[in-house]
């Protein structure tokens, strides 16, 4: 393809141009021919020629609207340096669409991106993993042997958590733009649960303050029922990643500390 139809394809064509594509059309030339004469692509000879007999003229039409600041390829552009880099910033991709010729606000790349089904959110913040790791996570024959047990706290009036409304301004205080409260935040309880990958096992309600006795009573009386109400083959394990040698294990990008007594129950059962 020669420079000048390479060109052709992403400018406008001037009017006079246009003008001798229609002469040569009515004069009996087919489009091959006039593309290989004027040197512009076939389809855009067949396009202009249907407009001519469209709308009777090779003139500019009034458009519906602004013409695009980004163009089609430049948005497939930015679309493939996103997924080539997730965390690539709006800042960045202005730069990169410059460098290509298409200069253009961080709006209209942020409406282009969003027209692809790409938005930027929060990234999760998940442990590192290496390769041993990540191959001993994908087991399924020891995943299935797991079983995991945790406590919660559940709100008993609504979530303790900040939430975000779409609203417009002076309507900060509307019923259906406000989160109602109770005094005293309403009150919680505290649950502990287990799970497998044969189900969920039974649940407990947590009385009063938990202490290393009450933790190690509610893991005896519950744990093992579990696993035996499952049926199924089962390792206990204290940790997401390697069997703790000490007192600490690891569990949420954080270091906790068991008790005495909660450790060695959970290490007798190994």
């Amino acid at each position: 393809m020669s420079e000048q139809m390479r060109i052709m394809r992403s400018e406008e064509l001037p009017e006079e141009l246009r003008d001798r594509i229609v002469a040569r059309h009515r004069s009996g030339q087919g489009y091959k021919k006039s593309s290989a004469a004027l040197k512009v692509p076939k389809s855009t000879v067949a396009s202009i020629i249907l407009k001519w007999k469209t709308f009777g003229t090779t003139r500019t039409l009034p458009r519906a609207g602004r013409p695009a600041e980004l163009s089609y390829r430049g948005r497939r552009a930015l679309v493939r340096e996103v997924k080539k880099n997730p965390k690539i910033t709006v800042a960045e991709l202005q730069r990169c669409s410059r460098e290509k010729g298409e200069s253009c606000r961080k709006s209209t790349i942020t409406a282009a991106l969003h027209q692809s089904g790409l938005y930027g959110r929060v990234a999760r913040r998940k442990p590192l993993l290496s390769a041993r790791h990540m191959k001993a996570h994908m087991n399924s024959m020891v995943r299935n042997k797991i079983l995991w047990s945790d406590e919660t706290k559940i709100e008993l009036f609504g979530l303790n958590s900040k939430r975000y409304v779409w609203r417009i301004p002076g309507t900060a205080h509307h019923l259906s733009n406000t989160v109602p409260t109770v005094k005293h935040g309403g009150g919680s309880i505290m649950l502990w649960g287990c799970f497998s990958a044969a189900g969920t096992g039974q649940l407990v309600a947590i009385e009063g303050k938990m202490n290393a006795a009450k933790y190690r009573d509610i893991m005896d009386e519950n744990l093992l029922q579990s696993a035996q109400d499952w049926a199924v083959t089962y390792s206990t394990r204290a940790s997401t990643t390697d069997t703790p040698s000490s007192q600490d294990v690891y569990k949420k990008g954080k270091y906790i500390f068991l008790s005495r007594e909660t450790f060695y129950f959970i290490t007798s059962y190994k």
